[in-house]
């Protein structure tokens, strides 16, 4: 099931040649915004990143095919396999765009830079650690004849120890998605390797 998916407040669209298009609230409305990620599990670092996505406009996020997760992750740990990891995303942003009165689409990533470089987006929502990723999808960009993204980075999130909230912590069994220890937790293993 690809494609856009509309959740509206109020389900109206301004129409053409309204006044109404003008204003900086059309313009917010109306802004193509795009960020990519693993995103397993979700937690709440990733929660900052759709929150300020959908503040900004419509959202297009890039997951990771499980190739590019399993060259960019697996020795940091196992990743659930793509469908899996696309319908709990998905469940995740829809409330973020009902929220919002946002649409949202989900599209798969085969190389680190991955969508960002095409056309059609206004906004690059980055973690600290891939703004620079971030500034180098920028320089691709101008070198296909493409604008620069507005590059937003979003700060970290941090755990209950003060550490940030990542993936790789939750997944080692260290925190839950809300950043609380868990020092009875057991890491998370494939499925072959599970007792």
């Amino acid at each position: 099931m690809g494609g856009r998916q509309k959740v509206s407040a109020s389900g109206l669209d301004p129409e053409p040649g309204n006044e109404a298009h003008k204003t900086e609230a059309f313009v917010a409305e109306h802004m193509q915004v795009v960020l990519g990620g693993t995103f397993d599990p979700v937690h709440d670092g990733h929660r900052a990143l759709f929150t300020r996505a959908f503040e900004l406009g419509d959202v297009t996020v890039g997951l990771t095919s499980d190739d590019l997760a399993n060259q960019s992750r697996y020795r940091d740990r196992y990743v659930r396999p793509f469908e899996a990891r696309r319908a709990d995303l998905r469940e995740e942003l829809a409330g973020f765009a009902e929220e919002h009165g946002r649409e949202f689409e989900v599209r798969q990533l085969d190389e680190p830079t991955g969508i960002a470089v095409e056309p059609g987006f206004d906004v690059l929502i980055v973690s600290p650690e891939t703004k620079e990723g971030g500034e180098r999808i920028n320089d691709i960009r101008e070198e296909g004849g493409l604008d620069p993204l507005q590059i937003e980075v979003v700060p970290h999130e941090r755990a209950e120890d003060g550490g940030i909230i990542s993936s790789t912590r939750i997944t080692r069994g260290e925190i839950d998605e809300h950043g609380n220890l868990t020092p009875d937790a057991e890491p998370r293993r494939p499925p072959s390797e599970e007792q």
